[in-house]
């Protein structure tokens, strides 16, 4: 998806790649032996890079993609499950030990977009729903299986798909557990953008990178409010949207901003 010459960076064994170019920082789940099953340690490594691309100023946008062009993420490594999650005790070691990665992707204050080809299920498409945006492929597969595992598919992740597609859709597919094509995900609003295999990268891309040009403080602030307006009004942060305003109003950026508007000039932003 990247240029050829960018240096991809290993972690989890290398069942999780890391490289960024032009503002864009790139993270590949790499099972696809299993469809890009998450196992406990991709979960760690994805948490790693957050840390990294987060801290690193020449990343404004990350965009999360699977290797091959059969799933995105296929859900949790279900060969995990027997040593793992064969109870409920077990199961709450397992969130202990993929809730790190899980919070920080849920903390993450910078966009993320998710490139999606192929199969995105459970726990895949809990990833893909906790990303800012979703663009898949025509031959992209959708759902949640739980119902046929017996599980309980993790409150969160409900919230966000009731969020997205509303309570109707969201009991369809829970209640059902069967696959949607991107067709009928686009419709329901699960995905923003369904477009052909053949032009994946260029529209991801295309986002990604128009994202980076723009100032990223404006947009940390947006993804900011927007979060906290999806909240309950008892548990919103105000004073921390109040905050963000007042760092973009007193920014460079937005000095630079006006000024390349006046001077009818492409602005060039700093984050600061």
């Amino acid at each position: 998806m990247l240029p050829d010459h960018v240096e991809t960076r290993q972690y989890a064994g290398g069942k999780m790649l890391a490289a960024k170019h032009d503002g864009v920082g790139l993270i590949t789940f790499n099972q696809p032996e299993k469809r890009n099953a998450m196992s406990m340690e991709m979960w760690s490594g994805m948490g790693e890079i957050l840390d990294e691309f987060g801290e690193d100023d020449a990343v404004s946008v990350v965009v999360m993609t699977g290797a091959g062009d059969k799933a995105f993420v296929s859900g949790a490594d279900i060969s995990q499950f027997e040593k793992n999650r064969n109870s409920a005790d077990a199961q709450v070691e397992y969130d202990r030990a993929t809730g790190v990665g899980r919070d920080k992707l849920n903390a993450f204050r910078k966009p993320i977009v998710a490139r999606i080809r192929g199969f995105c299920m459970g726990g895949g498409l809990a990833i893909a729903m906790a990303t800012d945006l979703r663009i898949a492929s025509a031959d992209s597969q959708f759902g949640i299986p739980a119902a046929r595992l017996s599980i309980a598919y993790a409150p969160d992740a409900v919230k966000r798909l009731i969020d997205l597609v509303g309570p109707a859709h969201a009991r369809m597919i829970l209640y059902t557990a069967k696959r949607i094509d991107a067709a009928e995900a686009e419709r329901i609003g699960l995905i923003n953008r369904m477009t052909t295999e053949a032009a994946l990268d260029d529209v991801v891309l295309d986002i990604a990178r128009t994202i980076a040009d723009n100032a990223p403080l404006s947009v940390a602030a947006s993804k900011l409010t927007i979060n906290e307006m999806l909240k309950d009004e008892s548990q919103r942060d105000m004073g921390a949207i109040k905050r963000m305003g007042e760092i973009c109003f007193n920014s460079a950026d937005y000095k630079e901003g006006r000024t390349a508007f006046m001077e009818k000039r492409r602005p060039r932003f700093v984050g600061r």
